[in-house]
């Protein structure tokens, strides 16, 4: 596995990461790791012909998590050489299926963006646990979750003016709902850890999102799905979210 770090910056994350990923797993493609001074974008992966390719914000390579987040990037990038439903399925092609002829807010729709990723990354972190400690992990999603609820303004939910997704009590009881799944998937955390406090305010702040029910939508995902099983997967969570979690119809229309 070759991981080339070309960009100024720390290596021993990326390479101790490439060690402990080794251990299991492997990729054709080599690694190209760029660490980016945008303190906004932390980590993203770009697959192409030839190689990968890493980007990294520098606050986030020089992090405590920094070994934790390659090891997770580089699980995204064998999931897309297996040609895994969950990093090939098109978005575009799930939000017709699910809500063509509907209308939906436009904040519902990028959300649904944020919740494909969060099928992504369950696959991915399938294998990030299979070969690396979770302590780490568990102590990121708690403290994220923790972030939100504390971003959260005193008005009545009504009068909630929203700027950005990781603001949106809606979002972020989905958040919620995907960190237990996850925790619950790979038996992390012991029924009274606090992430269930924490999960327990987020849908207090967001009645019309169950969650509970994207918990189980999460934590079900088939180990080994074909094409057409994770597409309904997909279409089945978007329109949950998009259209049962809406109340009544408005906003942007969803073609």
């Amino acid at each position: 596995m070759d991981v080339r770090v070309l960009s100024r910056g720390p290596t021993d994350p990326f390479l101790s990461a490439r060690d402990l990923f080794e251990t299991e797993y492997d990729l054709s493609l080599p690694v190209d790791v760029r660490v980016r001074t945008d303190p906004d974008e932390r980590t993203y992966t770009g697959h192409y012909a030839d190689h990968h390719v890493l980007n990294i914000s520098a606050s986030a390579a020089s992090s405590a998590m920094a070994r934790e987040l390659a090891l997770h990037e580089y699980a995204h990038m064998h999931r897309y050489e297996q040609s895994h439903p969950s990093h090939h399925q098109s978005m575009e092609e799930a939000l017709y299926l699910a809500l063509a002829g509907r209308s939906v807010e436009q904040r519902k729709l990028t959300h649904c963006y944020q919740i494909a990723n969060h099928m992504k990354d369950i696959y991915a972190d399938d294998i990030t646990l299979d070969v690396g400690p979770a302590d780490k992990l568990v102590a990121f999603l708690e403290s994220s979750l923790a972030t939100a609820l504390a971003e959260r303004p005193a008005e009545a939910p009504q009068a909630w003016r929203r700027l950005t997704p990781a603001a949106d009590p809606d979002i972020t009881a989905v958040n919620a709902a995907f960190a237990l799944a996850l925790v619950e998937r790979h038996g992390l955390v012991a029924p009274d850890h606090r992430l269930y406090d924490l999960a327990a305010a987020a849908g207090s702040d967001a009645p019309g999102v169950s969650v509970e029910q994207f918990k189980s939508r999460f934590a079900s995902l088939a180990d080994d799905p074909d094409e057409s099983e994770y597409r309904k997967a997909l279409v089945d969570v978007t329109r949950a979210y998009a259209v049962d979690s809406s109340g009544p119809a408005g906003g942007t229309a969803a073609d």
